[in-house]
């Protein structure tokens, strides 16, 4: 059992989704007139940054479901492992909601909550979803084999790109535990298939189509067990 990484991805993913969450309260309240379309995705972003820096060193920071399912379809990390770093996933996007029902209000979590744009249907938030979450997993597993210094900064900068492109279309998750955090507070677990069946099935399709791409890679290489450094 690896205590110390399932504890660095709660206390990531928790340092992660407060951020993210208090973007959404921190526009609500703003004095002046602030674009949300910039606020929450580069705070998510920026979250994302805090929480590898901070964590990322001791469990690989996954801090995203769908990212370590994908990291035990590429061979990096055990089924049990995996087990672990989900169930602190979870945990601590709750604790993060609820450090923002205590000092706000649970309406400010309930404006956090995921959902599928004006004009979008469920069925078209889960494929923007699961498209968006394979070609994350995609840029996570290639940046961490192959440019590990810049890594870092790469998948952050990526999530902030993925939440100017969808956020207004199917709520920009990719990440199961930032649906769960904000809806299980919220009180609104109608819309939240749509971000577990996703993000998973994008999580899937994405590691699978980066083994493929980098097959001869894998062929060659002894096995190895590494945790991305990743969302």
């Amino acid at each position: 059992m690896n205590t110390r990484a399932y504890v660095a991805e709660l206390l990531g993913t928790f340092l992660f989704m407060t951020i993210g969450y208090l973007s959404v309260g921190a526009f609500a309240v703003a004095s002046a007139p602030t674009p949300n379309l910039l606020v929450v995705p580069f705070s998510f972003g920026f979250g994302l940054l805090a929480a590898i820096f901070a964590f990322g060193h001791i469990s690989g920071g996954h801090f995203n479901p769908a990212v370590t399912i994908g990291a035990v379809i590429d061979g990096r990390t055990t089924p049990a492992d995996a087990v672990g770093y989900i169930v602190a996933q979870i945990v601590g996007a709750i604790a993060a909601a609820g450090v923002v029902l205590v000092a706000l209000s649970q309406d400010v979590v309930k404006a956090g909550i995921t959902k599928p744009g004006t004009g979008v249907t469920d069925v078209g938030a889960v494929i923007i979803e699961v498209v968006l979450t394979a070609g994350f997993l995609c840029v996570i597993l290639a940046a961490t084999k192959h440019a590990s210094s810049l890594a870092r900064l790469a998948i952050p900068l990526t999530l902030v790109a993925i939440h100017f492109a969808s956020a207004t279309l199917s709520g920009a998750s990719v990440n199961p535990a930032r649906s769960i955090g904000s809806a299980v507070v919220g009180g609104d677990l109608g819309s939240l298939w749509i971000y577990l069946v996703g993000p998973i099935l994008g999580g899937i399709i994405g590691a699978s189509v980066y083994r493929f791409a980098a097959a001869e890679e894998h062929e060659a290489a002894e096995p190895v067990v590494v945790e991305p450094a990743g969302t």
